[in-house]
This record gives structure tokens, sequence and C-alpha cells, in this order.
């Protein structure tokens, strides 16, 4: 489609009115698996809060981020914080030839 067939179309939609939500601030985000924090608005609710360059954000904790997520970067990495893998290891070490 054209360019110029596009904009004609957008501009001819208009909005809902009343259906976004209006208390947008801005947020910090923190990945937990890396510490990588970056601030974005939103809406999210949270109750801490954290400071960046002196000033005082609203957190939002995550597990994990486009920082950290092998898709992104391209870098398999295993989390294994309960020590899952030693469990299954040992559970089925006795069936190993």
């Amino acid at each position: 489609m054209p360019l110029e067939k596009t904009n004609t179309i957008l501009k001819n939609k208009e909005m809902k009115q009343g259906i976004h939500p209006e208390n947008y601030r801005l947020v910090a985000f923190k990945d937990m698996s890396n510490e990588e924090v970056f601030i974005t608005k939103s809406t999210a609710n949270t109750k801490e809060t954290i400071e960046v360059e002196g000033t005082e954000y609203p957190l939002v904790k995550m597990e994990i981020s486009r920082t950290s997520h092998p898709f992104y970067t391209g870098k398999s990495k295993l989390l294994d914080t309960a020590g899952r893998i030693d469990k299954f290891k040992n559970k089925y070490a006795k069936f190993k030839k």
C-alpha cells in the first residue's frame, strides 16, 4: 500500500476517547538477573522505589528483560537458583549406564 494512502487512512480514523489510562508516570524497571535498570513511562502499581541518578522512581522488579533474555542477547544462560539441575542429576544417576 502506498505511503500516501496509508497516511490518508490514518488521518481519517479517530482514536476512541476515554479508553487510555491517564496516570502514566516514569517508572524504573529492574532486571533482577543482571541488576540492569531502565526507566520508561508506565501505569504499573508498585510499593517500592529506587533512586537513579539522584531521582527517586517507583520500582518494578522483573525476572528477565531484553538485557538478559537469550533471544535478545544471543547468549544462552542457565539460571538455576533452586539447584533443580543437581536434583535431577542425582535422582536419575542410578539409571546411568
